[in-house]
């Protein structure tokens, strides 16, 4: 069988036409990197944000081109909103919808897919059946933050509510790990994937899509599309919130996220020393720049148990994340302790949420896991913000 190569792949789409029939994709730089991983291809199509839902038809026929390209075992392909590369690319504005449309859009959406809201305000498409998504970032990397963001979810599950998780880290997913699930996940109709579970709990990472070894080599729109696929194109089924394990830092992957996903709210896990907060902030800055909810800061590595002596060691400092969060106004949602536990049942793919329920470590997340939920609860009650795109 001949080998699939990215030459192969934009040698058929130049045989796809752009909006409007002018040109092809290819020649009006509308394809991002393509990617090739275990006989799939994976790309995105730049298009305005304001037609995305009028170009499906060609991102059909660009996912139809590459499929029958001999070896290729499947093809996934999204649209990226980009107002510069649509506007170069000389794109057609799209007519105002009327005024009384206020339907919602049933089905999966892609990226960049928005429906007017009431003032011209561009409202961001949700996920059929999800509830509410909540991001668990964090300023930098090597802080726990995936460790938090899974106990988390199996927190909230045993809180009663029924939950999802989404790796939005492509660079470095946790996931599959942390919840001890190896395999490819399904697809329906080879569009839609069926999400992984472990202990009760529904998960999309990109990690259950390429080799855990493999180098993903991927730039912003690529990674940006990715992310958008694993949220909208995955059967979530009905999940009263969604968890996101957001990438370190406040990069692409970031701001695709915060822009173009109504999030709920969002929570900042930091350790307690300075240089963490430092970066924290960053975080934390973004979020209110785009006006997501902070739902409040949890401080991981809080202090350190001994378990010969039980004698309490406060190895990273104490306290810096609720100072933090009393300095700016947002809720403390609470101290991780750093445990030999947490680290082993962690490692073992066994969270400690489900490993030992009632131990004491559990206990902290699912005390986490409430306020959270209380937190968003409140902020329900409150008008949305309307978010405009700069």
């Amino acid at each position: 069988m001949a080998e699939v190569t990215k030459d192969l792949v934009i040698d058929r789409l130049r045989k796809v036409r752009g909006p409007d029939l002018e040109g092809d994709l290819i020649s009006r730089n509308m394809v991002s990197d393509v990617f090739i991983a275990d006989g799939k291809v994976y790309f995105s199509i730049s298009v305005p944000s304001e037609r995305a839902e009028e170009l499906e038809p060609m991102r059909q026929a660009a996912e139809r081109a590459v499929k029958a390209i001999p070896g290729v075992k499947g093809a996934l392909v999204t649209l990226t909103a980009d107002r510069k590369a649509g506007a170069a690319a000389g794109a057609k504005p799209a007519a105002a919808p009327p005024q009384n449309s206020g339907h919602s859009h049933s089905g999966h959406s892609h990226a960049g897919h928005s429906h007017a809201a009431q003032g011209g305000r561009a409202q961001k498409a949700g996920v059929p059946g999800v509830g509410a998504i909540i991001a668990v970032a964090s300023g930098k990397g090597g802080v726990g933050k995936s460790t938090t963001a899974v106990n988390l979810a199996l927190g909230l599950m045993a809180n009663g509510l029924k939950v999802g998780l989404l790796d939005a880290d492509i660079y470095g997913p946790s996931v599959p790990r942390l919840l001890k699930i190896s395999g490819r996940p399904k697809q329906i109709d080879n569009r839609i994937i069926v999400p992984m579970e472990n202990y009760g709990l529904k998960s999309m990472s990109i990690g259950y899509l390429v080799d855990e070894d493999a180098a993903m080599i991927w730039r912003g729109p690529m990674v940006q599309s990715a992310i958008l696929q694993m949220l909208r194109e995955v059967a979530w089924g009905e999940l009263d919130v969604l968890i996101v394990d957001m990438p370190p830092g406040t990069g692409d992957a970031q701001l695709t996220m915060a822009q173009q996903v109504p999030l709920a709210g969002a929570v900042i896990v930091s350790t307690p020393q300075d240089l963490a907060l430092i970066d924290a902030r960053k975080g934390i800055a973004m979020f209110r720049k785009v006006e997501v909810p902070l739902l409040g800061i949890i401080e991981n590595m809080s202090y350190f148990l001994a378990p010969d002596t039980g004698k309490r060691y406060d190895i990273f400092g104490h306290g810096g994340a609720r100072a933090e969060a009393e300095r700016i106004g947002v809720p403390f949602l609470g101290e991780v302790p750093l445990t030999m536990e947490i680290r082993e049942k962690s490692d073992a793919g066994t969270p400690v949420v489900v490993a030992d329920p009632n131990g004491a470590a559990a206990e902290v997340y699912k005390g986490i896991a409430r306020q959270v939920w209380e937190q968003l609860a409140g902020r329900r009650a409150r008008p949305a913000p309307n978010i405009v795109f700069e």
